[in-house]
């Protein structure tokens, strides 16, 4: 048995789990034969339109936006039945231990079914929090765009860079794209900001270059009067794809290189800019894409080759685990790098000042906002886009802005 069927069969029996546990949950609480049927019909369809999208869409094409939603809906019905069995399990536990106790002692027992069915109506008004939160996501949430403004100190920024503003976006995903009146608000917002620079940190596109091209005079409105920056995100690579010839990818790869300065950035492969202001300068330094664990082509030597050490410097990487691994204890001190990639896992709980939360957390120990160490700065963005699943919960889509300051550091 292959790696991928196993995986399957462990999945599908997990899922039929779920399944049997949540819908004893609404036996419990209704007998409404129609109610249970509309349960079993939606579950059904939804594992039916997935199981159909995975076999029925080629490799050769990547992730389509059929199986965006396909997963989307699988994740809508499948957690808030995640829900169900956290609270019907714990119950299901106590009433094993309670018999088996009866056994030991035996005596009069307590009817159980008054609280069964009251922890089946808990289960079930738990469930409708993330069912209703899922739905926000797909619907509104992707589009729910938040501007974060970050003031950064340093004492050895040039003079002339003091309150020099940088906006950086990360993760456009233009193959996820549908609402061209959603994502025209986002391109506003960025312009709204009037910073100096904008600096975009990889994944223009899911899989090929052509998923751009209808965005591309949108995209070409953006404006920073010293300038637009971009690097390479693990997507640009086309490496999710199954390609008939290596000659296509690299016609692809080409092609997604030519987008950048058609939206009017300028792509930085392994090398570094300076950017000049009354006598001053920092430096700009791009790096291709360098992930823990695949695609290293990021050269971080190479990029910063000609950079003095004691130039202010901003280094844009895709992913933060560059930054974990090997920029921030690096002795040319960054002092401020941006990244993205994580997009947060477009799910999880942010209460500014109280939560900060996601799944993400345990794959990346930078995944969202502002991190110091070091006196080395990284900010890694949550994204413009989406990706895999067609929605953000609880973590948004993100513009950041962030000033430079010059003064004695906290």
């Amino acid at each position: 048995m292959s790696r991928w069927v196993l995986r399957l069969v462990v999945l599908s029996i997990i899922i039929l789990i779920v399944e049997l546990y949540a819908f004893q949950a609404l036996k419990t609480v209704t007998k409404n034969r129609y109610i249970r049927l509309v349960w079993l019909v939606v579950s059904a369809l939804v594992y039916i339109n997935l199981i159909y999208v995975i076999f029925s869409t080629s490799r050769s094409v990547g992730q389509t936006l059929e199986f965006q939603y396909a997963v989307g809906f699988m994740l809508t019905i499948l957690i808030p039945k995640g829900v169900i069995i956290a609270v019907m399990f714990g119950e299901d536990v106590f009433r094993m231990a309670a018999k088996l106790f009866s056994w030991i002692t035996p005596g009069e027992t307590q009817p159980i079914g008054g609280r069964r069915e009251f922890l089946s109506k808990m289960a079930l008004g738990l469930a409708a929090i993330p069912l209703a939160s899922f739905l926000y996501g797909i619907i509104q949430g992707r589009y729910n765009y938040k501007v974060l403004k970050y003031q950064l100190t340093f004492d050895d920024l040039p003079a002339a860079f003091d309150g020099f503003k940088i906006t950086q976006i990360s993760d456009i995903h233009s193959g996820s794209f549908t609402n061209a009146k959603k994502i025209q608000y986002g391109v506003d917002l960025i312009n709204e900001q009037e910073s100096d620079v904008i600096l975009f940190t990889g994944d223009i596109v899911n899989n090929v270059a052509s998923e751009m091209t209808h965005w591309i005079s949108m995209f070409s409105k953006l404006k920073a009067p010293m300038g637009k920056y971009s690097v390479l995100g693990n997507h640009d690579y086309g490496d999710y794809v199954d390609w008939n010839t290596q000659a296509d990818k690299a016609a692809n790869f080409k092609a997604i290189q030519e987008v950048h300065p058609q939206i009017g950035f300028e792509l930085l492969m392994n090398e570094h800019r300076y950017i000049e202001k009354d006598g001053d300068r920092l430096a700009l330094i791009g790096v291709e894409n360098w992930g823990k664990g695949f695609n290293q082509a990021g050269d971080l030597p190479k990029a910063s080759a000609g950079v003095d050490k004691n130039d202010f410097k901003i280094l844009m990487t895709h992913d933060p685990s560059h930054w974990e691994y090997e920029v921030k204890q690096d002795d040319f001190h960054y002092h401020l790098t941006l990244s993205g990639h994580t997009h947060g896992l477009q799910m999880g709980i942010e209460i500014p000042g109280l939560i900060k939360w996601s799944p993400s957390k345990y794959v990346y120990k930078q995944w969202a906002g502002l991190y110091e160490e070091l006196g080395r700065f990284i900010n890694v963005n949550r994204g413009f886009g989406y990706h895999a699943f067609p929605g953000r919960v609880g973590v948004w889509p993100e513009v950041t802005v962030i000033e430079l300051k010059k003064g004695k550091s906290a």
